[in-house]
Order: structure tokens, then C-alpha cells, then sequence
């Protein structure tokens, strides 16, 4: 056999169960598509004396034990998101929004005593006879859309429930410098202890049975290559494990167990549009006498991006435009340089110029999730009737297959890179009980 225990994706819970395999003396094999590690986390470097920017995931949720632990390894500082946060109205001004954006999410309290769970449009339209909640069934449903990537129409009213209940703590910090350092001191961590890492090398097929897994592999040269372990840690994005088609897809044979399959069914990949923009200067800080210098967050319903932020505490000349959910949806078809453009011309537009952007930019960057084959989406959100899909989709199969990645995620951290640090860790622990057990 080529190892005890073959990792497939390369990600933050890839990377978590490889080294925490090795570290157990395990013989693991790590295979991955991309030409690098991250999986959704992607820290590129823009220009020799650019900026890096984040791609995917650039926030650490709450608590984040797991995240904590291998920045602290790398020696990168966190640090708490910070800035005032500005609502555009409907009559297009600017005006500071009082309100904690998180605040609104409290709805959802009620939902956990629903006799039976129902979509968050529906969840929400039992407010609607209060005039005075419009605005909170305005900002509960953006906060579906705009931090679970969620469609409404079809996301479980009672798994948003069950995260916003979980205990989570709902503050952010970044790592100062991007994700980087922390997902490349990951990766030396699993070389130094043994791991064989196949990177540029997609898995086309998992065949298995109790204590044996065959994975059919090719490469971008179409080199082809079949790997035999005992067991397998699948980390693939839930995008990809329902995918039909396209190079990241992958079959199961035999096909996973009817209970995991429910379980993919009521797991939905949340869409975002990312756009960085990089400008010569900070100019929004000298606007209106600079009442912006210290904004964090630009929030605008009405814009094709929901919102707008800035690096702050930290203070650099970037704004990231964000768009979540069914605003994601609709920019889907837009080519990189079209979105580019429209972010631009929507962060000049919130200060009634929307060619002031254009006078100070000099580039964005961005990419689209939902067209790369090896993610087909952002990150996972749970559809209607749903509820307990992340666990059933962790549970093991056979003592054989073992799965990890923020859509197994539980105590309301899916979704999330700590998440995902967090279930690759489980799924080793799993994995290896596993194969003690079966070598008595």
C-alpha cells in the first residue's frame, strides 16, 4: 500500500488531519488538485511592493482555538476587525449605522421552537404585522445572505438558529499579513513529519471497502495513478461531492451510504463575489472632512454589492465589495474585469461620485468560486429540514471513509477556517482509533 491513511484536499482540514496523523507515526499520503495549499483560502501576492490580498476566507470568527493555536506557531498576530460601520438609506446618504449588524440575527432565537423547521423567508414574514420590525427583517435577512452566503428562500430557519444559539462569538479578527504564513508553516509542519504531499494531482475516483481504499488520481499532464490505503479522510468541498461533472468531480464506488447522500442533499455551497481594490491612495478618509477616516464597514442594500470595507484597524489603501447569497447569484455570469469595474464604480457611487474610485484606482483582483471545479461554491449553508445534515455527513463509513471540512462542522463553526482546522483534527482522531482497533 502507498500509506496507512490517504488525505484527499489539501485545505485548512486536509492539512489539520495530515499532520495530526503524522504526529500519531500514521503513514499519510496528502492529495491535491490545485498547484498549492488553502483550498478556499488563497493569500495572493498582487505586485513585488503590492499588497497581499485574500481571495477566499480572510476573517477569524469568535473564538477560533484551532486557528489561534497555528498562527501562534507561525508567529502571526491577529488582530479585532475595528471602524465605524455607515448604512447608505434609500435616499443614497450615508448615514452611521448605530445598530451591531449581528444584533438583527436575534430573530432567529425563536426559531429553535419551531414545531417544524421552515426557509428564513418564512421564518421572517411571521414579523411582518409589526411596522416597527421592518427594518430588522431587512437586516436579518442580509445577514443570511451576507455572512452565511445563504439563499433565504431555501436555508433552514432553525440551522440559523442553531448558530446563532451555539455560543458562537460573533467578533472578527484578521491575521495581519493574510493567511499565508499560517497555511505555509501548516504545510512544512506535515513535510516534517512525514507526509507525501501530491500536489497538481485531482482524484477521480474513491473505491472501497472495510479497511482498504483505492484512489484513481490524474494529473494536469494527465498522468494517471491509483493510490491503495487502508482508510481515506475525504476533505472535498460539499460542492464538489455533488458535483455530475467537470474536472473536480469524483466518484464513489461503491456510491456513499443513502445517509450521507440525504446529507448532501439538505447542504448547500453559499455563493460570494469577492472584489479587492487597490488604490493609490486612502482618498474616502478626506471625504466630507474626513468624517470617514475611521469607517470599518459601508453597508448598501440597494448596491449589487452589500458592502464595502476597509483593513482597519490596520490602515492600508484597500477596500474589499462584497456580495453574498442571491447578490452573488446574479453577478455570477460577470467576467473578473466587469466586476472589477462594478465594485469600483460602487464604492464611488457611495459618496455620490462614481468616478472617484476610477481617478485613484490601480487594480483589483478577485475570483469566482462557484466556476472553479475544485470548490464549485464559497462555503456551506444548511437547507430546509436539514438540521442535523453537518453531522450526518461527519460520520464515518466502514471504519473506512472519514470526513472533514467546515460543511461537517459543528457547534455553529461552519463555514468558518477554524472550522474546518477543527474537523480535520476529529477526523484523524477517528481515523486512527480505526485503524488500532482493526490491527487487535
Amino acid at each position: 500500500m502507498d500509506a496507512e491513511i490517504i488525505v484527499v484536499g489539501a485545505g485548512a482540514a486536509g492539512l489539520a488531519a495530515a499532520h495530526a496523523l503524522a504526529k500519531r507515526d500514521a503513514c499519510v499520503t496528502l492529495i491535491e488538485a490545485r498547484d498549492r495549499v488553502g483550498g478556499r483560502v488563497w493569500s495572493c501576492a498582487t505586485t513585488e511592493d503590492g499588497p497581499r490580498v485574500e481571495l477566499g476566507a480572510e476573517f477569524i470568527h469568535g473564538r477560533a482555538t484551532e486557528t489561534m493555536a497555528v498562527l501562534r506557531e507561525a508567529r502571526v498576530k491577529a488582530v479585532p476587525t475595528d471602524g465605524d460601520a455607515w448604512m447608505c438609506s434609500a435616499d443614497a446618504k450615508l448615514r452611521r449605522e448605530d445598530d451591531d449588524f449581528f444584533t438583527a440575527a436575534s430573530l432567529f432565537e425563536r426559531a429553535q421552537s419551531l414545531e417544524s423547521d421552515e426557509t428564513v423567508d418564512r421564518f421572517l414574514q411571521r414579523f411582518t404585522h409589526d411596522p416597527h420590525s421592518s427594518a430588522k427583517i431587512d437586516a436579518a435577512r442580509a445577514f443570511v445572505e451576507g455572512f452565511d452566503a445563504a439563499d433565504p428562500s431555501i436555508a433552514s430557519a432553525q440551522a440559523i438558529a442553531d448558530e446563532w444559539c451555539s455560543g458562537v462569538d460573533f467578533t472578527n479578527r484578521r491575521p495581519v499579513g493574510g493567511y499565508h504564513k499560517m497555511f505555509e508553516t501548516l504545510r512544512k509542519a506535515c513535510v516534517d513529519a512525514g507526509v507525501r504531499i501530491f500536489d497538481s494531482t485531482a482524484v477521480k475516483q474513491i473505491t472501497w471497502q472495510r479497511g482498504r481504499v483505492q484512489i484513481a488520481t490524474q494529473t494536469r499532464k494527465r498522468t494517471e495513478r491509483v493510490f491503495q490505503a487502508q482508510a481515506a479522510i475525504i476533505t472535498l468541498p460539499v460542492g464538489v461531492l455533488k458535483s455530475q461533472g467537470g474536472d473536480g468531480a469524483v466518484a464513489f464506488q461503491p456510491p456513499l451510504p443513502q445517509s450521507h447522500e440525504r446529507a448532501l442533499h439538505h447542504i448547500e455551497m453559499g455563493h460570494v463575489r469577492k472584489v479587492t481594490l487597490w488604490f493609490d491612495a486612502p482618498f474616502w478618509e478626506d471625504i466630507d472632512d474626513g468624517q470617514y477616516r475611521n469607517a470599518g464597514f459601508f453597508r448598501c442594500a440597494q448596491d449589487a454589492f452589500a458592502v464595502y470595507w476597509t483593513q482597519l484597524p490596520l490602515r492600508t489603501n484597500l477596500i474589499t465589495a462584497w456580495a453574498g447569497g442571491p447578490k452573488a447569484t446574479a453577478l455570477h455570469e460577470a467576467g473578473d474585469q466587469e466586476l472589477i469595474e462594478r465594485a469600483a464604480r460602487g464604492f464611488g457611487k457611495l459618496f455620490k461620485d462614481p468616478q472617484l474610485s476610477s481617478r485613484h484606482f490601480k487594480s483589483g483582483f478577485t475570483h469566482n468560486w462557484a466556476r472553479d471545479d475544485y470548490s464549485l461554491g464559497a462555503y456551506s449553508y444548511i437547507r430546509v429540514g436539514g438540521r442535523d445534515a453537518r453531522a450526518a455527513l461527519s460520520a464515518p463509513i466502514d471504519d473506512t471513509l472519514f470526513f472533514a471540512g467546515e460543511a461537517t462542522a459543528l457547534d455553529g463553526q461552519g463555514g468558518t477556517v477554524s472550522g474546518a482546522l477543527n474537523t480535520g483534527e476529529r477526523a484523524a482522531r477517528q481515523a486512527t482509533e480505526s485503524l488500532r482497533s482493526n490491527s487487535r
